[in-house]
């Protein structure tokens, strides 16, 4: 297989957007977090147990999904000086690990945006029973 040294550097604006889109998504579980935080501190009833469950592991996900995307845009690089010293199974080797450390970054997204409807599914779920009220 031919690989140029523009190959790997074809990651490096899906990478970027999803660098960015996953921290979009922390700022907003942040956000919410320091709101549920207020909303406890007003009203020591609320029983907030499955949301914090949740958060907890969004912020997991969402740390090891940006941890595999830096990783995919370092190894991308290696990949690229490799080549660009012509080392090129070296460079194809690193390069593969990149797509791996990506493929690992999309899954822990994927897993998160599942865990996030769940936990909407749990606001909805409550707002549904204070309505019925």
């Amino acid at each position: 297989m031919q690989i140029e040294i523009s190959t790997p550097a074809l990651l490096f604006p899906a990478v970027s957007l999803l660098l960015l889109a996953y921290t979009n998504r922390f700022l907003a579980t942040a956000s919410l977090i320091r709101l549920l935080n207020n909303q406890t501190k007003e009203n020591n009833q609320i029983d907030l147990t499955g949301q914090i469950n949740n958060l907890k592991k969004r912020v997991e996900l969402t740390k090891w999904m940006q941890f595999f995307g830096v990783v995919s845009i370092l190894l991308c690089t290696i990949s690229m000086f490799a080549l660009f010293l012509d080392y090129v199974e070296l460079g194809k080797q690193v390069f593969g690990l990149s797509l791996i450390a990506m493929c690992l970054s999309l899954v822990l997204s994927l897993w998160e945006v599942v865990i996030s409807s769940h936990a909407i599914n749990l606001a909805l779920k409550d707002m549904d029973s204070k309505c019925q009220q």
